[in-house]
């Protein structure tokens, strides 16, 4: 796709005229946190386009975690529908996300209208992470620190702006629109692929650390494990809590319920985790996975090799939210290295 620049006061200008036809979020800095803030008419004010992935899993804006699917036996006006978001500064590991969610929500014959139609009317402007954290570890799973694919417009960082990439025809035509907010790229090309190696490199060095298997191998390594003694091991701290499923961006499971509003009922869906004891549980009280150890297992093969069997890539994204989350400090790098050890 065609690269262009745009400086930054430029990149304000595009925000605020976009928040005419969508709700804008880019996110912004707090205790070192990243977290998503919708654009008001100050403009980004103080976004931060470029460092590293938000709190929020990107899949909160195209599958909240509570959605309304449907109101019945009610006589109020049916809710006003809302503008479109557009996600800026959104990063290549959430993006990666939307492969899986994608296959879950987009697929006949049960495709989720809520889903595939914010996905379809909202808009993407990632951006290139200029640093890591200490979790992350997308490298190892083969994911860049970049956009490749997923996003309408993406941005890399440079001094007094950023390299701005189409990725849609949607991306181009924002581009065509406000054509006279970009330039052209052609002197900046080579440092944005110069601070994208470098990043690379930085953070393949961080993730040796972890001994995570090679890529190719974490599969086999999950298939020779399952009966193991490690998972009872490796779950023991799991209160049971469900951060992991939440706040991990290709995690999708749900449930369905009714509650009473007003005159009539409206039914609900809501994030489930398959780490709580009543995910499984059928009618009548049976539980395929009574224990612990086997839902913490099922969540690992769901991601290492469910996924990899179903849609050819992994169940995550190396996003490292799930290690920031848990409150029983289990660290799925650890996890995994384990898988390979003898």
């Amino acid at each position: 796709m065609d690269l262009y620049f745009i400086n930054k006061p430029n990149l304000d200008r595009l925000a605020k005229s976009l928040s005419k036809t969508y709700k804008v979020f880019a996110p912004v800095k707090s205790d070192n946190s990243r977290f998503y803030k919708k654009v008001g008419d100050d403009g980004l004010g103080d976004s931060v386009i470029g460092e590293i992935r938000a709190v929020e899993p990107i899949k909160s804006f195209y599958s909240p975690a509570r959605t309304k699917i449907a109101e019945y036996f009610s006589k109020e006006d049916p809710d006003e529908k809302e503008r479109p978001a557009a996600i800026i500064g959104a990063k290549s590991c959430d993006l990666v996300s939307f492969k899986i969610m994608d296959y879950v929500y987009s697929q006949e014959p049960f495709r989720d209208p809520f889903y595939v139609s914010k996905k379809e009317e909202g808009l993407i402007i990632s951006s290139d992470c200029t640093c890591y954290g200490e979790t992350c570890f997308c490298v190892a799973i083969g994911i860049m620190p970049y956009p490749v694919e997923g996003f309408d417009i993406n941005l890399s960082e440079m001094e007094g702006g950023y390299v701005a990439e189409s990725g849609s025809l949607k991306g181009e035509k924002i581009i065509k629109e406000y054509f006279k907010l970009f330039q052209g790229a052609e002197s900046h090309i080579e440092k944005r692929d110069s601070n994208r190696k470098k990043l690379k490199e930085e953070l393949l060095e961080h993730v040796k650390k972890s001994k995570i298997p090679a890529k190719d191998s974490i599969q086999p390594a999950f298939k020779s494990k399952f009966d193991s003694p490690l998972w009872e091991e490796v779950s023991k701290t799991c209160v049971e809590c469900g951060a992991c499923n939440m706040i991990c961006p290709a995690c999708h499971c749900f449930i369905l319920m009714d509650q009473k509003k007003g005159d009539g009922f409206e039914r609900l869906r809501m994030w489930d985790s398959c780490l709580l004891m009543s995910f499984a549980r059928v009618a009548g009280g049976a539980n395929p996975r009574k224990l612990l150890a086997q839902r913490f297992r099922n969540r690992f093969d769901k991601k290492f090799n469910f996924f990899p069997d179903t849609i050819g890539r992994f169940g995550c994204t190396g996003c490292g939210r799930c290690l920031e989350a848990c409150p029983g400090k289990i660290d799925i790098r650890e996890v995994l290295s384990k898988l390979d050890a003898n």
